[in-house]
């Protein structure tokens, strides 16, 4: 039987989801879809793929303002909230279940997007080059791919070995180590819940710096790429909120 990755372990997302997706994430939304819209001039109509949509946070506000929405996800739970979310709105959304490693379009998009550090989690930097070449090859020429993940020098700069939260109920315990010369970050996060429960997970994602991740993109199918420190176009340097990567087929 072939070995699963962590990510396609449904269990983990069911608890660890309502973790990462906060009140905060989902309040934030509406603000990166217009962004989005922005930066790659969509309105009415335009077609966009969210690869690796999760339960739907930016999918939906894209669809509220009228492009027409696929969202991909290994995550069948997730698929089924983000459907909910839309159906709540009232407007139409498409959603597939696939991995994005070996995910193919039958129907080019005008801009593709991959958010909130959904990146670098596949146990080869081979499966993180494929999922970055099918995303590539599902827009259409001059189309835009907008990114947001975490990048090394930011993980450098923002290292803590650990930390402690209330959220959702639950108390969060997180610890954090370097792997290797900075080529991945090892986190352990536990939960547990008011009944004295607990969980954990251990997982590992590998760390790009701008230069790397624009050096991959621009040899697997785009011919443009620029880095940011916000969706605002702000400058990538020390001040960085996050890494925004913009580029075009």
């Amino acid at each position: 039987m072939e070995k699963k990755e962590w990510f396609e372990n449904e269990d983990f997302w069911l608890n660890y989801g309502p973790i990462m997706f906060d009140s905060q994430r989902w309040a934030e939304a509406p603000t990166i879809a217009e962004h989005i819209c922005a930066i790659a001039g969509l309105g009415n109509g335009n077609r966009i793929l969210d690869a690796g949509c999760g339960p739907g946070r930016i999918s939906v506000e894209l669809a509220i303002r009228g492009l027409n929405v696929t969202g991909i996800d290994l995550i069948k739970p997730f698929l089924e909230a983000a459907q909910e979310s839309a159906d709540d709105e009232h407007v139409p959304i498409t959603l597939i279940q696939s991995d994005l490693r070996t995910f193919v379009s039958q129907q080019p998009f005008d801009a593709a997007i991959n958010l909130y550090t959904s990146f670098g989690y596949c146990e080869t930097v081979e499966d993180d080059i494929s999922i970055l070449k099918n995303i590539a090859a599902a827009i259409k020429k001059g189309g835009y791919f907008i990114m947001e993940c975490l990048s090394r020098e930011i993980a450098v700069r923002d290292f803590t070995e650990g930390e402690w939260f209330e959220r959702a109920n639950k108390t969060v315990l997180t610890e954090f180590s370097v792997v290797g010369a900075w080529e991945g970050l090892l986190s352990r996060w536990i939960l547990i819940d008011a009944e004295g429960n607990r969980c954990e997970h251990t997982f590992v994602q590998r760390l790009y710096s701008a230069v790397e991740i624009k050096k991959i993109l621009l040899t697997n199918g785009f011919t443009q790429a620029e880095i940011y420190g916000d969706f605002d176009f702000s400058p990538y340097n020390h001040r960085a909120r996050t890494m925004v990567i913009v580029a075009r087929k």
